[in-house]
């Protein structure tokens, strides 16, 4: 039997040699960030309602580093929305010093609503929705 190199690299990807078969030396990228609560809805989303984008998100690697950034953004835009919310509303620290109760209902409230609104920005693709 011949002589077969141990590494070698052909149409840009290098493989090595184990036993009688050369294996790709393929590599992820290096993501650190946490996908979250949003990046994991959207992921489920994916994968049920979009398995095409799913599997090239998934094949191309660039599917955690997707779902990290979405959740960031969903995180960024829901302590907008809540904020702009708090600020319409007039929900203020001086009303958690007298009837924290009435803040307590009016915060638990304007967060369903703001989540609620994330989710059908972000999270479900809206223009399957309408």
């Amino acid at each position: 039997m011949e002589h077969l190199p141990k590494k070698t690299c052909q149409n840009g990807i290098s493989y090595t040699l184990v036993g009688d078969y050369y294996i790709p030396d393929l590599q992820l990228p290096e993501e650190n960030r946490p996908i979250g609560i949003w990046g994991r809805m959207h992921k489920a989303y994916l994968e049920q309602c979009h398995p095409a984008q799913y599997n090239d998100l998934i094949l191309t690697g660039k599917l955690w580093t997707y779902l990290a950034d979405l959740n960031e953004q969903a995180q960024n835009r829901l302590h907008c929305i809540i904020a702009q919310i708090k600020e319409t509303e007039e929900i203020t620290e001086e009303l958690k010093a007298q009837d924290q109760m009435a803040w307590v209902r009016a915060m638990n409230s304007i967060r369903n609503r703001a989540e609620e609104i994330v989710r059908h920005e972000l999270i479900y693709d809206a223009k399957e929705v309408l």
